[in-house]
């Protein structure tokens, strides 16, 4: 028996409207979603951000040997983690674990600072996510990165 689009259609006809109307709703409110998270203003400056950030960057020089040595890496979460805690001396290991540790709060602060200085705190997920692809582009040479096979070096 051969079917065609038309019968097809006279059969199943009001279903396959309503499906449809509803497909093209959704597509209309993730679109509609997706254009008001393109407006959000990533480089907000307000008292919150910069405390945040001030922190960040007085822990960074802190940080740094361990991202060249490979120990932390960044990862597709926005987060850093402990990559290779073998390669760190067992003396030194408290210690970074604290860094990472404070480092992962300030980040997720930060996430959460600027989704609510944009008014939208919902877009806290959508902000982590964009922060996270950036930090990765802009990691430095030799830095370790998480990608969707694994770890790579930059």
């Amino acid at each position: 028996m051969k079917t065609n689009v038309v019968s097809l259609f006279k059969t199943n006809g009001v279903g396959f409207c309503k499906s449809l109307v509803k497909h093209l709703i959704a597509l209309f409110a993730l679109v509609a979603a997706l254009n008001a998270f393109a407006a959000a203003d990533l480089e907000v400056n307000t008292p919150g951000v910069q405390a945040v950030k001030a922190r960040m960057q007085a822990r960074h020089a802190q940080l740094l040997p361990y991202y060249v040595s490979g120990a932390v890496g960044l990862n597709l979460d926005g987060t850093i983690v402990l990559r290779d805690i073998a390669s760190v001396p067992l003396a030194a290991r408290q210690g970074l674990n604290m860094l990472v540790d404070a480092e992962n709060q300030d980040r997720d602060a930060l996430y959460a600072e600027i989704a609510n200085a944009n008014g939208h705190p919902e877009w806290q997920t959508e902000i982590r996510s964009t922060f996270a692809q950036r930090w990765i582009q802009h990691a430095h040479g030799g830095w370790w990165v998480m990608s969707g096979s694994g770890w790579v070096q930059k």
